[in-house]
């Protein structure tokens, strides 16, 4: 039993709790969606240009989501989640950054009606996943189709529709094929599954200068070097490579060294011992017979003299990932030590080295090697910031090129996916009669905002154009999609617009579990104060506890 009074102060601290954690779940909705609308721009053929600026005065031009959101500062916790759910789109399959944004923020958006009504965040949650996992099953199942990798044409439609909303569109063919190439050159065959490396093995050098129709991939790998000694050659046909991870130097202690000298000759000695180190050095890598010689550290210069007179040129101080590069092209070793150095380790399979003058700059050019496992692709333009933008659109369409060749398998763009799998979920929760029917509905129609925004980008009647899309859907004919030039429904084998199901399936997941995640959230504490504020605060609840104290 209660005492006169206690009941409604317990009702009245549970409710302000409820409230207080419905104001969080809606301030968080909000500031996702501020990201959403931020990038919502960017989706489609039409997408506009965001002008970024970071704080040292540079300005970035891209309509690349994962971009735009990587350099804007932002201080709440709920728009910072939003901006790392970009990133594991990128990360995973490195395309549909846009995308997931902006489905995130619909889904959240969409969850507010249900919060105002009191429904328990558990519930939409519940809902949330049902569909997530539907929906999942509707992509593999009932709108993916195969795809032959081998189909050259094939292939180039479907990176073509990652690029069509691109800077680089306008070259969409070549970079295509160099996005093809790519991928087919750093793929390799392991116990039956495909390795695909292009983050480490597909590297891109950019060069101001030239026309963008100049840019190749090259049948090896190209550096920013130079050799060491001007005497050395710049020219070898056929050359026998090593491969260093050591210094050609004599080495110094890692911690301070001191040296007493108490004769006038003792330091001709320690000259004597540093020059037979260096000297014992090159004999190891001159009885090899290489060459040309590559090491990630420094070479001194009694080193340079003594390898230049065996005719073997150097290069110095290469990052770690060029020379696992290097390693791949050439069939060489990379070694640790000198001594350790066997005729095994050494690279064959280059068959020409070259050293080329491009404007101020010099580069070393390993090319024409046989069955390499890494490329360079070398990019020209006419200025860093044109350069800096093709980068990243041709990351994006390596990106689909490796999903296809990994899981070949595609759905249609342009909207006919989403409002496929939004109908197939619309006739499921026909048959569901609990309350988490209406969470479950709303994520088929948080899917309509990918077509919606296509629309809305090109300047189309969104009302008018989304509901005849809806209709043909509702009719059972899936075959129809928003044109994101025009913003007119079409056949999908007239857009010829296509994903790969990974990109989807990773959007899908990605954006619901973040909605999941935020909604799951009914207070934000801060974990840390600042030592003055305590100090204040025991100051101020000190002369309290001495008052009572006097009282009693």
């Amino acid at each position: 039993m209660f005492a006169p009074g206690q009941m409604p102060i317990l009702v009245l601290s549970q409710n302000t709790k409820r409230d207080s954690g419905r104001k969080v779940q809606l301030d968080n909705i909000r500031a996702a969606k501020t990201v959403a609308d931020i990038i919502r721009t960017c989706l489609g053929p039409r997408a506009m240009l965001k002008m970024l600026m970071n704080p040292i005065g540079g300005i970035v031009l891209t309509n690349d989501g994962n971009a735009i959101l990587r350099d804007i500062q932002v201080q709440h916790p709920a728009a910072k989640s939003m901006i790392e759910i970009s990133r594991t789109q990128d990360e995973e399959v490195g395309d549909g950054t846009t995308s997931v944004i902006v489905l995130a923020g619909e889904l959240l958006a969409n969850a507010i009606p249900f919060l105002e009504q009191n429904m328990h965040p558990t519930v939409i949650i519940s809902a949330y996943r049902k569909a997530l996992e539907e929906a999942v099953e509707i992509l593999k199942t009932k709108v993916a189709t195969e795809v032959d990798v081998n189909n050259v044409g094939q292939m180039t439609d479907i990176i073509n529709s990652c690029i069509g909303t691109k800077f680089i569109s306008k070259w969409s063919g070549l970079a295509c094929q160099m996005a093809l190439q790519a991928v087919k050159t750093v793929c390799i065959e392991r116990h039956g599954t495909k390795d695909i490396d292009i983050k480490n093995y597909a590297k891109i050098e950019k060069i101001p200068g030239g026309a963008i129709e100049d840019s190749e991939v090259l049948n090896g790998v190209m550096l920013n070097k130079d050799v060491v000694h001007p005497r050395m050659r710049r020219l070898i046909e056929n050359p026998r490579i090593v491969l260093l991870d050591c210094n050609l130097e004599y080495k110094k202690g890692e911690s301070q060294t001191n040296i007493e000298i108490s004769n006038e000759t003792d330091f001709t000695k320690i000259l004597e011992i540093e020059e037979k180190y260096i000297q014992q050095v090159c004999a190891d890598i001159i009885s090899v017979k290489p060459d040309l010689v590559i090491t990630e550290k420094g070479v001194s210069d009694l080193a340079q003299h003594y390898l230049m007179q065996a005719n073997i040129s150097v290069i110095r101080r290469v990052r770690k990932t060029d020379n696992n590069r290097i390693a791949r092209v050439c069939g060489g070793t990379i070694c640790n030590r000198t001594d350790e150095l066997k005729a095994d380790d050494v690279g064959t399979k280059c068959k020409k080295f070259e050293i080329k003058k491009i404007g101020d700059e010099y580069f070393c050019f390993l090319t024409e090697c046989v069955d390499p496992k890494a490329c360079t692709i070398v990019l020209r333009g006419a200025s860093k910031d044109i350069l800096n933008e093709v980068e990243r659109n041709l990351q994006d369409a390596m990106a689909v090129a490796r999903n296809i060749a990994l899981d070949p398998k595609i759905v249609n763009g342009g909207g006919a996916v989403e409002m496929q799998v939004g109908y197939e979920l619309n006739q499921k929760a026909k048959a569901m009669t609990g309350i988490d029917q209406w969470p479950y509905r709303s994520v088929a129609r948080s899917l309509e905002i990918i077509p919606a925004t296509l629309i809305q980008n090109c300047g189309g009647n969104t009302i008018r154009m989304l509901t005849q899309l809806r209709a043909k859907h509702a009719s059972g004919d899936h075959g129809y999609a928003i044109n994101g030039e025009s913003g007119e429904v079409v056949k999908t084998e007239d857009l010829k617009v296509f994903e790969p199901l990974a990109v989807k399936v990773q959007a899908y997941k990605t954006a619901i579990e973040t909605a999941i995640l935020l909604l799951r959230i009914d207070d934000i504490v801060s974990g840390s104060k600042k030592a003055s504020s305590l100090e204040d605060g025991a100051r101020q609840q000190a002369p309290q506890v001495t008052e009572e104290s006097t009282k009693e």
